[in-house]
């Protein structure tokens, strides 16, 4: 099943998994990532100190860092489920692109969220690109059933990434559930949700100009 997968997401899935075994203590430690963890604003930008505060490129390196086993495992089977039909359907450049923007994206939207707080901490995890693949697997494959872990529920994808977001704005905006950067998964769903309808030449953005070669269009709804 492996080897069938398409080229991008087994990268991302190989890359995750040989950084997580890198953070462990018999290997380079957790510690040698901390200038690659998304660090609070709260420091400052320091160009030549990149330990402890933040840097550009955290924007991007946070999303292949993991903080456990379980933390790796749910957010690469994510990856491996809603990955592999997405760059199928939009191909190896156009799917990492999106990928990308999302996790940057989720980055963006904690660091912001970050500085209403006392006490921000430093976020790691594919969490933010994930989610932005839950949304795009909704948006381009609304009808198609998913099924829930916890509890095991079949539904349908439009409705589970929908009780997703509500639960995810829910928990961020009561701190139910505290050591989960909430909001970085909505703002990879945001930031994912702003770049199909840029793509698609929807609102909030200008339709594209007719004219031109004909491309299929991949983004459309598949029912």
């Amino acid at each position: 099943m492996f080897p069938r997968l398409p080229t991008v997401t087994k990268a991302l899935l190989i890359a995750n998994v040989v950084l997580f075994l890198l953070q462990q203590p018999f290997l380079l430690g957790y510690g040698t990532f901390e200038p690659f963890m998304l660090q609070p604003l709260r420091g400052g930008f320091d160009p030549f100190s990149p330990g402890g505060n933040f840097q550009p490129w955290q924007l991007l390196t946070y999303g292949f860092l993991h903080g456990g086993v379980g933390h790796l495992f749910f957010n690469m089977l994510a990856l491996f489920m809603f990955g592999a039909p997405l760059e199928q359907t939009w191909g190896e450049k156009r799917f990492l692109t999106y990928y990308l923007v999302c996790v940057a994206g989720a980055g963006l939207c904690q660091l912001m969220v970050g500085t209403l707080l006392a006490d921000p901490a430093p976020v790691i995890g594919a969490s933010g690109g994930v989610f932005g693949l839950l949304l795009a697997y909704a948006m381009l494959f609304p009808n198609q059933r998913v099924m829930l872990l916890f509890p095991p529920i079949p539904m349908k994808a439009r409705t589970f990434v929908i009780v997703i977001g509500i639960t995810e704005l829910v928990m961020g905006a009561t701190s139910w559930q505290p050591g989960i950067a909430h909001f970085a998964h909505l703002g990879g769903m945001l930031f994912g949700w702003l770049l199909i309808r840029y793509w698609r030449g929807q609102p909030p953005f200008k339709p594209r100009p007719p004219g031109g070669p004909r491309r299929p269009n991949h983004l459309r709804r598949v029912k």
